[in-house]
């Protein structure tokens, strides 16, 4: 797939958002359900949408609310709501809806002290936190990002007690309901002003980041970071977690340098990222190129997205790794550096992450859970303590505390990025060199994955495909050894198909997110292999299409 011209460049002035147009357009435009995209629709992580297209706007939003409101009264969920905020510009104007709906609906609300930024992984540490050992009154929590998306873009997210992504059991009762309110002109949303929510006492305000630093050194040996004097750099991309470096530094006696202090709504400090959009990608080279010129400074470096559940690794001798090859790696090192978990825990990953995380696993050895994307599908077994660790293919994991207890069960941007610190002061290498040992034992795989622009009407086609729509045999010159629509982890609907062979696979899918479809692929024959696996796979998908 060709880069963009405008890849890993620096955004252009006429790129940026106008604020004030997007805020004005959230408060001003009314969606249309008769038009499929401006209805409240949870996708693998939330509601999202852009205000000036009307699919994100104050509107959704309050009815959202109160459908969560609902939601909650509905099941017994009594104690309070951790909301979270990330730095995209329609944040700050969901996250007063919400509060406005959900203070009318006596809810208690618990947010960030001066109105600051929160990141996903620290609402859903304080969920864990707060709910251990209670058995009512349990807490829940909100996260207003719309993740790496675009500036222009808000999103909406809901973690219910178990601290995790909320099935789709559970999105969508809030879905259908939401939708139902805003048919009904929104007369059932119940709604104070943003003042009088303040002073209800409904709302109280706390500094989320301290418990969740302090408790860093049960999950990472912070101790054995700060003994190797490492010189760390990361850039958080404009991110929730900005702030927390300067706190982790101080707090363990680390050398962490922030390259970026920005923090702007436009985001135009940002490099385009491959298709020459403005996105906070950190598993991007394009989108991370600034810090991956300064990669000589460092002994390793990393970067973030808007609400730090993602990581980007940056290594002296391999620039930025790719997501598969830092999981592969984090798994073969965790398993091996935890003395107190038991020999019982699973490996998790989604079912188009690297193959080459089934070689490591098998020769830990490690029973391997494979699952649908979406990370959702990972709490239980996080929450059970049967899974040590869960990663999946887009820059996203999260794994146990060194006593196998859960540390949270959302992806976990900073400790995945403080794990490759705590790596290269173990073994004296850095996560590149181990992943350079992988390819020794294991081989080298080929792996990609491209975004194709697709309707709604032509996602839920391919959301639809099932193993007869193969009619072949024989994929890039190998027999056909697989054909999968369903996750063997759990026997849950991939919303798209697998199809592999005894040296590669590829797998089609519609975002949940995005209005395209993604096809992965990977190879163990080298590029040329890979290449042809995306061609016949993209036919395949064609065919599906057109039919």
């Amino acid at each position: 797939m060709s880069l963009n011209p405008m890849a890993g460049k620096p955004a252009l002035p006429e790129q940026l958002i106008n604020v004030a147009r997007l805020i004005s357009d959230y408060y001003t435009k009314i969606p249309n359900l008769q038009i499929p995209e401006q209805r409240v629709a949870f996708g693998t992580s939330g509601h999202r949408g852009c205000s000036s297209l009307g699919t994100f706007n104050d509107t959704h939003i309050a009815a959202i609310a109160q459908a969560l409101a609902e939601y909650r009264q509905g099941n017994g969920i009594s104690g309070p709501i951790f909301i979270g905020m990330d730095t995209h510009a329609l944040s700050e104007a969901a996250i007063t809806t919400s509060i406005e709906v959900l203070a009318a609906n006596d809810v208690d609300i618990v947010i960030q002290e001066d109105n600051g930024y929160t990141p996903t992984p620290v609402i859903s540490h304080k969920i864990l936190t707060y709910n251990k050992g209670r058995k009512t009154a349990l807490a829940d929590g909100v996260v207003i990002t719309p993740s790496h998306n675009p500036p222009s873009d808000g999103g909406f997210k809901y973690n219910p007690p178990h601290g995790g992504p909320a099935d789709s059991d559970v999105t969508t009762i809030i879905q259908n309901r939401a939708n139902e309110l805003i048919e009904a002109g929104s007369k059932g949303v119940k709604r104070t002003n943003i003042e009088e929510a303040m002073k209800s006492g409904k709302v109280t305000s706390i500094d989320f980041s301290e418990a969740y630093i302090n408790d860093l050194d049960k999950v990472i040996d912070m101790q054995a970071i700060a003994n190797a004097g490492l010189n760390l750099g990361t850039d958080p991309l404009g991110g929730s977690g900005i702030h927390y470096w300067d706190k982790i530094a101080k707090k363990y006696k680390l050398n962490i340098e922030v390259v970026n202090q920005s923090l702007d709504q436009q985001f135009s400090f940002m490099h385009c990222d491959k298709d020459g959009k403005i996105r906070m990608d950190c598993s991007s080279a394009s989108a991370m190129a600034g810090l991956i010129a300064l990669r000589d400074q460092f002994d390793l470096a990393f970067g973030n997205d808007p609400d730090f559940d993602r990581h980007g690794i940056v290594t002296p001798t391999a620039g930025l790794m790719n997501p598969n090859h830092y999981l592969a790696v984090a798994i073969n090192y965790l398993f091996q550096h935890r003395p107190h978990w038991p020999s019982t825990l699973q490996v998790g990953k989604t079912l188009v992450s690297s193959s080459m995380i089934d070689r490591v696993c098998a020769t830990l050895p490690r029973e391997l859970t494979e699952m649908p994307v979406g990370f959702k599908w990972f709490v239980e077994g996080l929450n059970n303590q049967n899974i040590g660790f869960a990663g999946e293919e887009s820059a996203g994991g999260i794994f146990l505390r060194m006593d196998a207890t859960p540390w949270a069960t959302d992806k976990d941007g900073f400790i995945m990025c403080l794990l490759a610190a705590e790596m290269k002061a173990i073994t004296g290498k850095d996560p590149s060199q181990l992943y350079a040992e992988l390819v020794s034992e294991f081989g080298e795989p080929s792996y990609t994955r491209i975004d194709v622009a697709a309707s709604l009407e032509e996602k839920t086609k391919l959301s639809n495909m099932d193993a007869s729509v193969v009619k072949a045999t024989v994929l890039a010159g190998e027999k056909i050894s697989n054909i999968q629509t369903h996750a063997p982890g759990n026997n849950a609907a991939i919303g798209g198909l697998k199809v592999s062979t005894e040296n590669g696979w590829f797998a089609a899918r519609p975002s949940g997110t995005e209005n395209v479809y993604k096809i992965y692929a990977e190879s163990f024959l080298g590029q040329t292999h890979l290449d042809l696996l995306i061609k016949e796979a993209k036919e395949l998908v064609g065919e599906v299409l057109n039919a």
